[in-house]
């Protein structure tokens, strides 16, 4: 059994003051394999204070000197990548293959994108001609408390602390306690890389543990969240009575609208979509819209993609897709396709139970529903597993209509061979991202949502600008 019990103090790995054993499991085989501990407000405390005696000193280092760390700890990382797909991979079930290709890569090129974003931040910048003597300074915003996900955990992580790396912000860490071994081995990598201590810290902990307790720390300034909308909810209530910012990047329902006119391989390439990491990401594209005249054709198409679906260990090399997280995913993903099938949705391929030969492990079957309609609850709710809703429509103001209501607003899709529509669709799309014909954002593209998928944006000048405070000085002397 691996033991990582120690928390990242002020530059140092120390144990927990009071902390209780967690076990850490795999959820290929069901199995235990390391044990963290949760910590308790004693280590909180400790924490946030080291990130608060750090802050005056990071605050005034000079955004270049910042960028230089930056660039070490981008050095330490890449060197040991293959060693972060491993973690993660093990932690939350990722395909070793798919953890190696987008699960690892994903924290490098954010470190990547962020570097670039902070060499061209402007931190002191004239007001306009017109006032002369103003000037507008861009602080840090002080201490943050940085609360991730476990389902891209090095992509969430790394969003949130390099970001408030660039920003001149200290930080506390507490990523899920289901995933936390990559965000032990990203510490260690903070500590080769020679980041000044205080400047990050690690404590482990769960939500209603030390996730409270940094959303009411007084010494906390703001708190940035990956997760559910529930939970989002929560951390806003708590923080509410301290006054603190909080950033919220939360589920999602996201919508892909294909039309007639899409290309050949738009509903095949959206289904895979749906899939990738087992359909635990916040914009996966889960509900297919499908013009009434190809609509047959792409339930066929779905149908056929989810069936050739392979299914398999995390540890196993090849193209196949890995189990859910945990028994608590499994249990929710299962009792939601019994819901689709209850609901009257037709169900064309998977359905409920393991697939075949499994009797271990949280595995689903790749599962695809037909002729659902928006008010089922498969339409409405985050399923968080590989569970894909198509819905058919007549006409563009009708798809547009149907991909809007919802509480989500995170992430929509659209395929079509017309410039124009697709313009027009996305210019009326409430979400915050609308991907078009396969083509991904950008590097350092702002990742955020709109109503129940929160607020502000992750990545790129957008993510750096989240974690600073607006000065707005008059008088300012020299040029």
């Amino acid at each position: 059994m691996l033991e990582k019990r120690d928390f990242y103090i002020a530059g140092e790995w120390t144990a927990p003051a009071a902390g209780s054993d967690f076990e850490v499991i795999d959820p290929s085989t069901e199995d235990a394999f390391a044990v963290i501990s949760l910590g308790g407000q004693a280590d909180t405390d400790r924490a946030v204070a080291a990130a608060r005696d750090a802050f005056p000193g990071w605050m005034e280092t000079p955004p270049a000197d910042r960028i230089a760390v930056l660039e070490r700890l981008y050095d330490v990382y890449k060197s040991r990548m293959d060693e972060m797909a491993a973690v993660i991979s093990r932690e939350m079930g990722a395909p070793i293959d798919m953890a190696k290709a987008q699960q690892a890569p994903a924290g490098l090129g954010h470190i990547k994108n962020f570097i670039r974003a902070a060499r061209d931040f402007a931190f002191e910048r004239p007001l306009g001609p017109h006032a002369p003597d103003d000037r507008i300074l861009m602080e840090p915003v002080g201490v943050c408390g940085l609360i991730t996900p476990w389902n891209w955990p090095m992509n969430q992580v790394t969003l949130k602390v390099i970001a408030a790396m660039a920003a001149g912000c200290t930080m506390v860490l507490k990523p899920s306690e289901i995933a936390p071994l990559s965000s032990a081995l990203f510490a260690e990598m903070v500590d080769a890389a020679g980041v000044p201590p205080g400047v990050f810290n690690l404590v482990n902990g769960d939500g209603p543990g030390v996730g409270t307790q940094l959303s009411a720390h007084p010494d906390v300034d703001m708190i940035s969240f990956t997760g559910s909308t529930r939970a989002g909810i929560a951390i806003s209530k708590t923080a509410a009575d301290t006054l603190k910012r909080v950033h919220l990047e939360l589920g999602g329902k996201g919508a892909n609208l294909v039309f007639a006119d899409a290309d050949e391989k738009a509903v095949k390439r959206g289904t895979l979509h749906c899939f990738n990491n087992t359909g635990q990401s916040c914009n996966a594209p889960t509900r297919m819209l499908v013009e009434a005249g190809a609509y047959e054709q792409a339930v066929e198409t779905a149908r056929a993609v989810a069936e050739k679906m392979a299914v398999g260990p995390a540890d196993a090399e090849g193209r196949h897709m890995g189990p859910v997280v945990s028994q608590a995913q499994f249990d929710k993903v299962q009792d939601l396709i019994q819901k689709g099938i209850d609901e009257g949705a037709r169900l064309v391929a998977g359905g409920p139970g393991r697939p075949e030969g499994f009797n271990r492990g949280w595995f689903v079957r790749p599962t695809v529903f037909a002729d659902v309609t928006n008010d089922m609850t498969i339409a409405r709710e985050e399923i968080f597993g590989p569970v894909l809703s198509i819905m058919p429509f007549e006409t563009e103001e009708e798809a547009i209509a149907i991909a809007n209501d919802t509480p989500y607003g995170l992430t929509n899709y659209v395929q079509s061979a017309d410039a124009a529509r697709r313009n027009r669709v996305a210019r009326r799309l409430r979400s915050g991202m609308v991907e078009m014909n396969g083509q991904p954002r950008g590097a350092g593209s702002p990742f955020g949502g709109m109503k129940a998928s929160g607020n502000g944006r992750e990545g790129g000048v957008w993510g750096i600008e989240d974690f600073l405070e607006v000065k707005a000085v008059s008088g300012w002397g020299g040029a």
